[in-house]
């Protein structure tokens, strides 16, 4: 398989880039078993209980994905042998952030949804997050079987709950795609369109709409099957990896289509540069852009860096910049992954592939990775934010360094654990999305690293945030010889969110800044004088040609910074804060 892998990679057009997505429990991890045997990659065993993608062992004993998982397989379809390069994702919501990550790397997103929950929030999440980095949608509901079997549903009924689900489907998808501009083609999904398939990963049957026509199941034969209780014929009449991978292969965009749509969906750089059009025809001979999605550790080879490849080839013993860092990075090996196991491989990986890369030591997920100096890719958005925390600290000192290390690494893994040490205190603080993000982080901190630690108990974090306008409160610097004159107001909500979601900063170019601003609400003038963004609040610069202001402004930012993360009320981050400099009053002598 690892050949046929091999030799499919130089075929843009036979390449599939795929998540598997839905909310916890649904049935994503199974799925994938079924996919794999399907694949001839591991052995088809009556019920698919397996759960190969799930390697650690923590993910064994609580029965829940925690980190997305990569695999390559190969498929016929029509005649023509594609290669699959699937992401199996956590549907638990404290591991979001596994699920944004991954859609950034794919194309595609294979929806999971259990027929007799329906639609779940989570499963709006991952809707939403796959559309929002233009990935497309496909629909598979899973457990039919208890529909027939626990619910006793006849073929009217279970017609009727199937097709409420997919209007729940589609209601998302269409409530999404309104408002982008780029996609003019209709992305929901349909049974008639084969972008729909059912079927029961447990039991290794589904159908579609093509596979019905093709095997003359129809829904009467299904019910009669599941009551006579003969699974496993209904699993060699139709396999449910035959019907999923047809449904990849002919629905799911290759990369020739789908990166000249989302490149400028993910990358703000120039339009007509060579290496814009590198990324748009997927040119394998071109500047190499390697987009690091995923970080994570080997005992043997060290940091793996898992990502898409989308412009170039990525070979063993290249030199390449990591944005964001200074010098360069050596690649010591390339590979695949295939399930739990990343094979090396002695030839490079070309465009339009996912790859597992060794030797970028300075890369982080969300690392731009290229041969020459270039505009870094959009930030990874993530939906939501640490909102719980727990101290962590060595049980004896000698581990102190180890611990700190572990920490740096932890963070470096997973953006959405925030590390950082209480100076006064010396505690470590980290804090992550939820109580069971914290309890596997430190659990494998002690399991893994071998550091016995002892952890407080989780408290929530709060925000503050200004109510209304303050009065123009003069501020004085110590010697009693500059004055300055600021107000404070709170901000529109839809200010607050454009900022959140990075589509106003300071990185980016002032006329960009000052229309997105614009756009959500900020009056002009306001919009044209912001000094500093911190966080979700923004300082303008109200003065009017005051000598020597330029020279102070960063010790005023400074101290601000410093107020605004500490607030007043209870020492707690403030945010969504509007930050007026009226006037200075500065001495002339420094």
């Amino acid at each position: 398989i690892v050949q046929e892998c091999e030799e499919l990679m130089d075929e843009p057009e036979q390449i599939r880039n795929i998540a598997i997505a839905a909310h916890v429990d649904h049935g994503k991890t199974t799925l994938t078993d079924n996919l794999l045997a399907g694949a001839g990659m591991i052995a088809d065993a009556d019920e698919a209980t397996q759960l190969v993608m799930d390697t650690e062992e923590d993910e064994q004993e609580r029965g829940i994905t925690i980190d997305a998982a990569n695999v390559s397989m190969t498929h016929e379809y029509e005649g023509d042998n594609h290669l699959i390069n699937l992401i199996d994702t956590p549907g638990h919501v404290d591991f979001g952030g596994d699920v944004t990550r991954a859609v950034r790397a794919v194309d595609g997103a294979l929806v999971v949804v259990d027929a007799v929950e329906g639609a779940m929030p989570q499963t709006e999440t991952v809707v939403r997050q796959a559309l929002r980095e233009g990935v497309k949608p496909a629909l598979f509901i899973n457990k039919v079987d208890r529909l027939i079997s626990e619910l006793q549903e006849g073929p009217e009924e279970m017609q009727q709950r199937l097709q409420d689900v997919i209007a729940d489907v589609n209601e998302l998808i269409r409530g999404m795609t309104e408002e982008m501009d780029d996609i003019d083609e209709d992305w929901t999904v349909s049974v008639e369109e084969g972008t729909v398939g059912f079927g029961s990963a447990l039991y290794k049957w589904g159908v579609s709409l093509p596979s019905m026509q093709r095997t003359g199941m129809s829904f009467a034969d299904i019910i009669e099957l599941e009551q006579d209780h003969k699974r496993q014929e209904l699993h060699e009449r139709t396999p449910l990896s035959d019907v999923v991978l047809d449904m990849v292969a002919e629905h799911f965009p290759n990369p020739l289509k789908a990166q000249p749509f989302r490149i400028p969906r993910i990358w703000r750089g120039d339009d007509d540069s060579d290496i814009a059009e590198d990324m748009r025809t997927v040119n394998r001979e071109g500047d190499i852009v390697f987009m690091a999605t995923d970080i994570g550790m080997d005992p043997h080879a060290g940091e793996i860096a898992t990502g898409r490849v989308f412009s170039g080839t990525l070979e063993k013993g290249q030199e390449l910049y990591v944005s964001g860092t200074a010098g360069k990075n050596r690649v010591q090996s390339v590979g695949i992954y295939m399930g739990g196991e990343r094979e090396e491989l002695d030839r490079g990986v070309p465009a339009g592939n996912v790859a597992a890369v060794t030797g970028l030591k300075d890369a982080i997920a969300g690392s731009t990775v290229s041969d020459k100096e270039m505009t870094p890719f959009e930030s990874i958005e993530h939906i939501s934010e640490p909102v719980i925390t727990k101290s962590v600290e060595a049980k004896s000192m000698d581990d102190l360094p180890k611990l700190i290390k572990t920490l740096q690494q932890v963070a470096k893994e997973d953006p959405t654990i925030r590390v950082e040490i209480n100076e006064d205190t010396g505690e470590h603080l980290i804090s992550g999305q939820g109580e069971l993000h914290l309890e596997v982080i430190t659990q494998r901190i002690q399991k893994n690293q071998g550091i016995p630690i002892q952890t407080g108990e989780p408290i929530v974090v709060y925000r503050e945030q200004p109510q209304e306008a303050s009065r123009e409160v003069e501020g004085v610097s110590p010697n009693r010889h500059n004055k300055f004159y600021i107000t404070v107001e709170p901000m529109a909500d839809d200010i607050v969110e454009t900022i959140q979601r990075g589509e106003a900063s300071m990185s980016m170019p002032e006329l960009e800044r000052r229309e997105a601003l614009q756009e959500a609400g900020m009056d002009k003038d306001t919009s044209q004088n912001v000094e500093h963004i911190h966080g979700t609040n923004v300082l303008i610069d109200d003065t009017k040609g005051i000598q020597h202001l330029n020279e102070t402004m960063e010790l005023v930012i400074e101290g601000l910074e410093e107020a605004l993360d500490d607030g007043p009320l209870a020492a707690e981050p403030v945010q969504g804060a509007l930050l007026r400099l009226h006037d200075a009053r500065l001495h002339e002598d420094t």
